[in-house]
């Protein structure tokens, strides 16, 4: 199994307010991905599997949190999974469906748990991001919900949980 040296962060390593320091914090979150990946390898999940965990956390990581949400990944706030979950995940997936969110939030819930060993969350942090992961009814509902929009429905839709951070 391939070894890479250990990167260690800093909770500051991911703030970022100009697009350079944006550059470096998603250069940043990609060894973040690739330790994740080896981590998973070395505590004896298949290859395949590990890379299906670690593109979902990309998913999370680079293009919600960072390019939608503009937010720190070493600092997550209350209510962050369950918008991605709830809203963002199905307003930009061309079929939305339970499983594959379950999929997503299985990599997330992963990827908390490592961020957690690595000391770049606490455990209150974890705890409130597993409980928020875990919502999958609520999740079903509301995917079920958005696939039965017609018309102007989409404003009450969205307004029940807003895709705002």
């Amino acid at each position: 199994m391939p070894q890479s040296p250990e990167i260690e962060f800093e909770h500051d390593d991911f703030d970022f307010d100009t697009i350079d320091e944006e550059l470096l914090v998603d250069e940043r979150c990609q060894q973040i991905l690739k330790q994740f990946y080896l981590s998973l390898q070395q505590q004896g999940m298949p290859a395949a599997e590990a890379s299906e965990l670690a593109f979902s956390a990309d998913l999370y990581l680079r293009d919600y949190l960072i390019d939608f949400g503009r937010q720190n990944i070493a600092r997550p706030q209350p209510g962050i999974v369950t918008i991605f979950a709830a809203s963002w995940f199905i307003t930009h997936t061309l079929d939305p469906e339970l499983a594959m969110l379950e999929r997503h939030l299985t990599a997330i819930t992963a990827l908390y748990r490592y961020l957690h060993r690595k000391h770049l969350i606490s455990v209150a942090e974890l705890s409130f991001l597993i409980k928020e992961a875990g919502q999958l009814e609520f999740y079903r509902q509301r995917i079920d919900s958005f696939l039965d929009l017609t018309g102007e429905g989409f404003a009450a839709w969205d307004a029940q949980c807003p895709a705002v951070l």
